[in-house]
């Protein structure tokens, strides 16, 4: 059963603008929480279902089509950002290496980062890129909260052993939950985390 809908911040957030290039970011002011993952884990539905829209983020069949940092904003300080997915090995070898320099300088500088939600298909598991996001977290060190994304594709047994072994490898700035975008679910317990980070 999906979630009651209740009203929630993130609900008002609208598209501002996509970035290419690292001039083009907006102002590093306010707080941004920013949405990584692989290519195929579902981030666009994810942020979809979080602020209770169809097409606020961009989503397609194929995977790998978020190709710039894109900005969607809560309120006037407050903004969720959309990365490229990592690890899709169609784009070209000259984009691939865009996206990466670009995703890397914009975590290492943006100042108004609050934390960073890693998407996770629940069914594979923490990849090897996936692991680096977490280390790289944990150096920084940037608060990151895992979703185990199409939660709704194992029964609740399998769901809840791969939210254990998943758990037992996160740093002490880590935490995870299950998700499904497809099915409402988990959405009232991200929020929670996306709202102490934005208060803090």
């Amino acid at each position: 059963m999906p979630e009651p809908m209740s009203d929630n911040r993130y609900r008002k957030s609208v598209y501002l603008f996509s970035a290419h290039t690292l001039a083009q970011l907006p102002a590093d002011t306010g707080r941004e929480v920013v949405f990584a993952g692989r290519s195929n884990a579902g981030k666009s539905s994810v942020i979809n279902a979080l602020a209770g829209q169809k097409k606020l983020a961009r989503t397609s069949r194929q995977p790998g089509r978020t190709r710039q940092i894109n900005f969607f904003a809560v309120d006037d300080d407050t903004r969720l950002v959309d990365l490229p997915g990592y690890g899709y090995a169609r784009a070209p070898i000259s984009l691939r290496q865009h996206w990466g320099e670009l995703i890397n300088a914009y975590l290492e500088r943006r100042v108004c980062l609050a934390g960073l939600v890693l998407i996770v298909d629940i069914r594979r598991g923490l990849a090897d890129l996936d692991r680096q996001m977490l280390t790289w977290c944990e150096n920084k060190p940037l608060p990151v909260h895992v979703l185990l994304n199409k939660s709704d594709k194992l029964s609740r047994g399998k769901a809840g052993q791969a939210l254990v072994t998943v758990g037992g490898k996160l740093g002490e700035n880590s935490s995870v939950q299950l998700f499904s975008a497809l099915k409402k679910q988990g959405i009232e317990d991200l929020c929670r985390t996306l709202d102490e980070w934005f208060e803090q």
